[in-house]
């Protein structure tokens, strides 16, 4: 089954404007909700934005996403279907 871009959801997100890392809740069809870390969002000289793999966290990253990680989980939990 080849990729479908209609079927996969950005459900919430987040942006850490310090690094540009985003953190992202997806869903892909009727697939459970996941976190996904990245991309990182790079503004050019011209003004627009380069999207890259996120690659390694800084310092900042960790100490962002250590301040949201209890919104990130709840929302996520509040998105996922109990088993």
């Amino acid at each position: 089954m080849a990729f479908d871009p209609e079927k996969d959801k950005i459900l919430k997100k987040w942006k850490c404007d310090e690094t540009g890392l985003i953190i992202s809740i997806n869903k892909y069809a009727d697939g459970e909700p996941k976190l996904q870390i990245g991309p990182r969002i790079y503004k050019t000289k011209e003004g627009g934005e380069s999207h890259r793999r996120t690659g390694r966290l800084t310092i900042e990253d960790l100490m962002w996403f250590y301040e949201i990680i209890d919104e990130v989980k709840d929302e996520l939990s509040r998105l996922v279907n109990p088993r």
